[in-house]
């Protein structure tokens, strides 16, 4: 009987296994245009700006939280550290201190961004550019630590890599005050 059961459970495996070969054809394949994988959605340079300001916040977050998880006495925290300072114009320790020191107080584990807003302030004759976000923490335990409403100061630099109008991506703060200086040097007239 067993035996019955065993050969019966064998042949329904075997039958129930169906493969299925695809049917690719050259003329599906070669007018094959993926649009429903890559959707084509155009962006003004506003979108743009508030797309890529949202995602640089986001990695400097991570970076830092990943920093602060760490002893910060190894080769990849010194890696993690040089590169959250790539994110800034001028990159030393001293702009990323309230950050770290908030993230180390916390002892945030996670951080997700509420709502982002990207605003221009003018101050004399000059734009300044702020992306206002509202950050969550979160401990290692995914546990909510609180919600915080932040500022961070950037700037978009001219840069030609590729294209005539490129530019790069720096933060001139990231949780501090505002840079309030005119461009323009005192004493020098136009």
């Amino acid at each position: 009987m067993t035996r019955l059961i065993l050969i019966f459970v064998l042949l329904s495996a075997v039958f129930a296994c169906k493969k299925e070969t695809p049917n690719l054809s050259l003329e599906q394949v070669k007018y094959n245009t993926n649009k429903s994988s890559y959707p084509s959605t155009k962006m003004d340079s506003a979108q743009a700006i508030n797309k890529i300001t949202k995602q640089k916040v986001r990695e400097v977050l991570e970076l830092s939280i990943l920093y602060k998880a760490g002893k910060q006495d190894t080769d990849i925290d010194s890696a993690l550290y040089n590169q959250i300072l790539g994110y800034f114009y001028k990159p030393d320790s001293l702009t990323v201190r309230n950050l770290l020191n908030e993230l180390d107080s916390l002892q945030v584990g996670n951080a997700r961004i509420g709502s982002f807003e990207v605003t221009e302030r003018y101050f004399k004759k000059d734009t300044l550019n702020f992306a206002r976000f509202d950050v969550q923490y979160y401990d290692r335990n995914n546990l909510p630590v609180g919600t915080f409403a932040r500022e961070a100061q950037y700037v978009l630099v001219p840069a030609e890599i590729r294209f005539k109008k490129e530019f790069k991506f720096y933060f001139l703060n990231f949780y501090q005050q505002p840079i309030l200086k005119d461009s323009t040097s005192s004493g020098v007239t136009r």
